[in-house]
């Protein structure tokens, strides 16, 4: 029994063994991180690997490398301080949050924010003011935020302690940070921005400013996104004297790792140091390959890849070019096809799958070849998708559900639930229910469901419109999707 368990083991491929086999393969990836497995500046992570010995400064505690280090950072991205985040961008928001806002207290909270916000919320207890992003129905995604509405909200509720936003969302869309922050001043209370996948932002002519340079006062970056950086490094920035220091360095150091990774810090230092020796060339060249490619791509029919024309309405304040999002919407494909389509015929890994788009994401590590394989693969697909088009009768088109969030209505705190009976249903029997647990698409990794909120039928049938197209419906302790838990009592 023992030997054919082991004889079963020695057949399973280790993590190891299938990293190298998709490395050693010819699929191109689009995806994250932004070193985009091109670039090697630690040869043997096992070599250099360390923990806090003499000469080598504390992260928790930082007096000699690791503080001159994020100095660096500091004033590459102008800042007034900068800290190295080493849990991921995750632990910058949990930390932000929880620095800026009391236990029990108030938060006016984006709700397109990653998972990690409500996991702030649900820690601290806190009750929440969701705003709303305006919706591009045209592309089925999210826009940006209204300024206006901001001020509307925070002059009818002074109990807010703070304001937490998404800019860039995952789909590059940027939100007029400038005139937020110089609102949400005006009530004396902080801006945090979680500014994951813009940490190239400003680094060079044609990408959007930073929220760092914007008038933030807590930034969240992840490196490894869009920069030459190992995955899970991340850096969190702050300006002014809103925050609380003090706070903040005491939550940094409950949300991160005590045995931080002198990897992580090595490989953050050096992606710091390269862009301030070589980013402007290395953006330059950067920017001219997007510019090439869509430039090649502009004439496509029925695959559309939009940028410059978002800007201006739905609340989008500018738009990161770097994101190409590839919508089929006119087509009546998902994205979750068109994703397995360049997986399967062009080995091409995006980065996710949309109901009407998938998205590639690139980096100033893309090479030539990669986006010359990309264009050439969508022209290829866009003309089989024109000869189906053309041989297809004309039909009543599919209506379409938009990731667009549903607004929903909270009955109880994110906190509450934890010590709520609960009860599990099958999703038309929840209707009118209040949700026990969270229901999402990852990536991007935002909330559908949030516990506390009341299922709605609009709600029911979009997670019914995933499920069908066989998108993974995350979050759900039902790892089928066909379930969900609910607060046993009634509203």
């Amino acid at each position: 029994m023992i030997s054919d368990r082991k004889a079963e083991e020695n057949d399973l491929e280790t993590i190891y063994e299938a990293l190298k086999k998709y490395a050693d393969s010819d699929a191109y990836p689009f995806h994250m991180p932004g070193h985009k497995r091109k670039i090697g500046w630690i040869l043997d992570p096992f070599h250099v690997d360390i923990t806090e010995i003499d000469g080598f400064d504390n992260l928790h505690c930082a007096e000699g490398m690791i503080l001159e280090a994020q100095k660096k950072a500091a004033r590459l991205y102008q800042a007034d301080e900068s800290f190295y985040l080493v849990n991921g961008s995750t632990a910058g928001i949990l930390s932000a949050i929880s620095s800026c806002v009391k236990k029990n207290g108030k938060i006016l909270m984006a709700r397109n924010s990653h998972k990690s916000a409500y996991h702030a919320v649900s820690l601290r207890n806190l009750d929440v003011v969701y705003l709303y992003p305006e919706v591009i129905s045209k592309y089925g995604m999210n826009g940006g935020y209204d300024a206006e509405e901001i001020r509307r909200i925070l002059e009818s509720d002074d109990k807010i302690e703070a304001v937490f936003l998404t800019s860039p969302t995952y789909d590059g869309v940027v939100s007029d940070i400038r005139k937020i922050a110089q609102i949400v001043h005006q009530f004396q209370i902080p801006l945090i921005v979680d500014e994951a996948h813009g940490a190239h932002f400003g680094m060079a002519e044609g990408f959007p400013q930073s929220a760092v340079k914007n008038g933030a006062d807590l930034v969240i970056q992840s490196l490894h996104k869009t920069l030459p950086s190992l995955t899970q490094t991340a850096i969190l920035h702050r300006n002014g004297t809103i925050v609380d220091r003090d706070r903040l360095m005491k939550y940094l150091q409950i949300y991160q790792t005590s045995s931080p990774s002198y990897i992580f810090m090595a490989a953050m230092d050096e992606c710091v140091t390269q862009m301030i020796k070589n980013g402007e060339e290395l953006f330059q060249n950067f920017r001219e390959k997007i510019t090439n490619f869509r430039e090649d791509t502009k004439n496509l029919k029925m695959i559309h890849i939009p940028s410059e024309e978002l800007k201006g309405k739905n609340g989008v304040f500018d738009f990161d070019s770097s994101k190409l999002i590839l919508s089929v919407r006119e087509c009546e494909k998902s994205g979750k096809w068109l994703m397995e389509k360049l997986r399967e015929e062009f080995h091409l890994e995006l980065e996710m799958a949309s109901g009407d788009y998938a998205l590639a994401m690139t980096s100033v590590c893309d090479e030539e070849e990669g986006f010359l394989r990309l264009s050439d693969a969508l022209h290829r697909i866009d003309r089989k998708l024109c000869e189906e088009e053309r041989k297809r009768k004309p039909e009543k088109k599919e209506e379409r559900i938009l990731f667009s969030l549903q607004k929903m209505k909270s009955a109880l705190r994110i906190g509450q639930m934890e010590e709520e009976e609960l009860e599990r249903l099958g999703w038309k029997e929840c209707l009118g229910r209040i949700s026990g647990e969270y229901a999402y698409l990852y990536p991007p990794g935002i909330p559908l469901l949030v516990p506390g909120e009341i299922v709605t039928e609009g709600l029911i049938n979009q997670i019914s419109y995933y499920r069908e197209r066989q998108f993974r419906i995350q979050g759900l302790s039902d790892c089928s999707g066909n379930t969900l838990l609910v607060c046993s009592k009634r509203i």
